[in-house]
């Protein structure tokens, strides 16, 4: 056999990818030209951007500007933890209706289709509603986020309990124990490390969330952020920035260490 027929042998070409990518290629020129996106439009953006940077150095430490971001960020912090308590706890029965190897296929379908429509919406837009529910402030910012938190959770969660063991499962039931036995004795020591994982990472997520619910009325420091960029006050965007930042990259770092000691 020669060195090409076995080359066509070993490494059959596969078409179908290859008219995917073909077609994915054609229809991202066409969204392109569709879209309004040029050279130009870039080069002007960029020439913007370096302006707005321009006015936006050196940050603006003045002590009154500091106590409003302060308080600000406080309030984000705090929005962030009570949405990810709050949504976490919901999370749990709700993930473990979800998991096909627990429930019935009615229970287990029916909790996905209440996961899947949690999901549908940015927590920006669910703040909107719930702006328009209950008002502005804070309150509105930690339902928002309590919603999207059990979206991700939950769904999560549920593939985690679908991935357990069952010899360890079925040897509690074995024993006769009652369900919320097995769940104790035979589930959560299978997913605890994962589950604390994700509300860890949620929690991070919410935090960085939390500015964004602001800027609709949701609380937080998104309300000064917006207000000071509506004024124009960029030097005071740019402090909100960099103390959102390292809030993110300190909050990385607890996380870290507390996936590493329940792992």
């Amino acid at each position: 056999m020669s060195a090409s027929s076995l080359a066509r042998t070993a490494f059959p070409a596969d078409w179908t990818k290859r008219f995917v990518w073909i077609g994915l290629a054609i229809y991202t020129v066409y969204a392109i030209s569709t879209l309004d996106i040029d050279g130009a439009r870039i080069a002007r953006g960029m020439a913007n951007a370096a302006r707005l940077f321009d006015r936006m150095f050196p940050p603006n430490l003045q002590p009154d500007k500091l106590a409003l971001i302060k308080d600000g960020m406080i309030e984000s912090i705090q929005i962030a933890i009570l949405a990810t308590f709050a949504g976490v706890f919901l999370s749990l029965p709700m993930g473990l209706a979800a998991a096909r190897n627990l429930s019935p296929p009615w229970v287990s379908w029916s909790a996905r289709a209440i996961i899947a429509v949690l999901r549908s919406f940015h927590p920006v837009i669910v703040a909107i509603l719930f702006v328009k529910a209950v008002g502005f402030g804070a309150l509105a910012g930690i339902l928002a986020l309590i919603v999207s938190t059990i979206g991700f959770v939950s769904k999560l969660f549920a593939e985690v309990v679908e991935e357990i063991s069952a010899k360890q499962v079925e040897a509690v039931r074995a024993t006769g124990a009652s369900f919320f036995a097995v769940l104790i004795f035979g589930v959560f020591p299978q997913v605890m490390a994962r589950f604390v994982g994700l509300t860890v990472y949620q929690f991070d997520s919410n935090l960085r969330n939390s500015t964004m619910v602001g800027i609709v009325g949701g609380g937080g420091i998104g309300a000064p952020l917006f207000t000071a960029y509506q004024r124009f006050d960029y030097d005071v965007v740019l402090t909100i920035l960099l103390i959102i930042i390292g809030l993110i990259m300190i909050a990385e770092f607890v996380s870290a260490r507390i996936r590493r000691i329940f792992q």
